[in-house]
């Protein structure tokens, strides 16, 4: 039986890049929750 592989994450770096670059040690989920407001509203 096959190993089930997502396909988005398997062309991530091919043909899709990712919706955010950042990187964050401490604080991750306020990070986390700003980057996606800040998305939501540029998508508004």
């Amino acid at each position: 039986m096959g190993q089930k592989v997502n396909p988005i994450g398997l062309r991530l770096g091919i043909s899709r890049t990712w919706n955010s670059k950042w990187f964050a040690e401490k604080d991750y989920a306020s990070q986390l929750r700003q980057d996606l407001d800040i998305q939501k509203f540029v998508k508004a």
